[in-house]
């Protein structure tokens, strides 16, 4: 079995959930996980917490210019997504036009394949969002 194999079975927890961890002491949720909590700053009340993907977006970018891999994908959107839970969460919109997107308006997680290994490697997934129904 090769390292990239190795590696891809040892994440399957991470792989298909956004998942997060929060401070047992002060309650805050982070992203990605951490095992020091950077406000009250204690070790060992840290626990995994597997979070919604549902938020609204933050701030936002157009890309018009991609990056190696994503020429064809151009233009794009790269935003910054307030998660319910509280973290900040950079990610891709898709399944829209990059006129549809706006600060404020709600999203919602989804997982997309990102690249593979060659034709018959494995195939690498990744979190982005979506534009999701607004709420009343």
């Amino acid at each position: 079995m090769t390292e990239g194999v190795a590696r891809f079975w040892r994440e399957i927890p991470h792989r298909y959930r956004l998942l997060g961890s929060k401070c047992d002491s002060c309650g805050r949720v982070f992203f990605p996980p951490r095992v020091l909590c950077p406000e009250c700053r204690r070790k060992g009340n840290i626990s995994r917490v597997a979070l919604s993907g549902k938020g609204k977006i933050y701030s936002y970018t157009i890309v018009k210019d991609g990056a190696n891999g994503f020429e064809r994908q151009v233009p794009y959107v790269i935003a910054l997504i307030k998660l319910e839970e509280g973290p900040l969460v950079a990610g891709q919109i898709v399944d829209c036009s990059p006129d549809e997107v706006e600060v404020g308006k709600p999203v919602e997680l989804v997982f997309r394949r990102v690249s593979e290994d060659g034709e018959e490697g494995i195939i690498y997934y990744g979190y982005k969002f979506r534009l999701a129904e607004e709420e009343n």
